[in-house]
């Protein structure tokens, strides 16, 4: 048996020396050290000794084990110390290579004007309100001064959702939200995504911003609106441009109009892009309709206000000479990295 347990530490060792791997050595504990090891097994058979050889080979036993596991402790620690050193060749960074660069996002041409208004109209006195883009077919509508049969409406074709529920086609909707649940005097401008079946093109889009404003106070008039638009249109085109009213007709408002501004590329002397005009097309407003009022519960024989909703994508093609709204949406950043 003496020559047994010698065998097992001579191999324990010899294994242990050539093992290179932190699971390799874990089964070779296994196999010597473990219940069913080897050197558990011969010690199963001392009870075949003698009295006075146990004590012997009981005392050889132990120190075999101990040599063993000194083996396999200094090997698992000279393992774990090549493995951390090769983790750290892998993971070092080379401080001479150049450094690379990281490219810093900007502003959407669209997030660049909307801010500027906000900011105009936030200077004016206004305040910033926010609505559903899932809206009901009242908000959006009816209280609109548009009834279901009402034939502006062809004009608005949207997505439905229900009879009853349907995408916003314009932040006028928001309006009404805020004259319900809020007193005049009021002054606020309602910026947001709306949505109508409109066929794609260089001027169109089903997804496209609006920016209405709203203005219900006492003696509130027609000047009010032409002030307060041509702020925002010097503002944002210079103290050159100029702006003209032309009458129109819009259900939810009386009077209304037309808003143009003088053409950016001409100066109004008459270009290919007003098409000898003088003038470009821009917005529509007016005096809110009193029906409107007086169904968000607002005293017509107190209280006036004027209203306008502009888009977004037409400030912003006017304000940077881009034809082709679709150019907007595409996130092509030969486009956008102008900006």
């Amino acid at each position: 048996m003496k020559q047994q347990l010698e065998n097992i530490e001579s191999e324990a060792i010899k294994e242990t020396s050539s093992c290179d791997s932190i699971k390799g050595l874990d089964d070779l504990r296994v196999k010597f050290l473990g219940k069913k090891g080897e050197l558990t097994a011969i010690l199963k058979q001392m009870g075949k000794l003698s009295a006075e050889e146990r004590p012997v080979i009981g005392q050889l036993a132990n120190k075999i084990r101990q040599d063993i596991e000194n083996v396999i402790t200094e090997k698992m620690n000279e393992l774990k110390e090549k493995e951390q050193a090769a983790k750290i060749a892998a993971e070092s960074i080379d401080i001479t290579l150049p450094g690379k660069p990281q490219s810093l996002g900007k502003l959407h041409p669209l997030s660049i004007v909307e801010n500027e208004i906000k900011e105009i109209f936030m200077g004016m006195g206004f305040s910033v309100a926010d609505g559903p883009e899932v809206e009901y077919d009242y908000y959006n509508f009816e209280a609109l001064n548009l009834p279901p049969d009402h034939p502006a409406r062809d004009t608005q074709d949207t997505f439905y959702i229900t009879d009853n529920i349907l995408l916003r086609t314009q932040t006028s909707s928001v309006q009404v939200h805020v004259m319900e649940n809020q007193k005049p005097p009021i002054r606020i401008i309602s910026p947001g995504r709306v949505y109508r079946s409109d066929a794609v093109d260089a001027t169109h889009s089903p997804i496209f911003h609006q920016i209405e404003g709203l203005v219900v106070d006492k003696g509130i008039t027609m000047a009010d609106l032409k002030g307060t638009l041509e702020t925002l249109m010097k503002k944002l085109y210079g103290d050159d441009c100029k702006i003209r009213l032309r009458p129109h007709h819009f259900p939810f408002t009386e009077p209304s109009c037309e808003v143009d501004i003088s053409c950016y590329m001409c100066g109004g002397k008459g270009c290919s892009v007003c098409k000898g005009e003088g003038y470009i097309e821009l917005l529509g407003a007016g005096m809110v309709h009193p029906k409107v009022l007086a169904g968000c519960g607002i005293d017509t024989e107190i209280y006036s206000g004027f209203a306008f909703g502009l888009g977004l994508e037409r400030m912003v093609t006017a304000r940077y000479d881009i034809s082709d709204m679709r150019l907007l949406y595409e996130n092509d950043l030969r486009f956008l990295e102008q900006f």
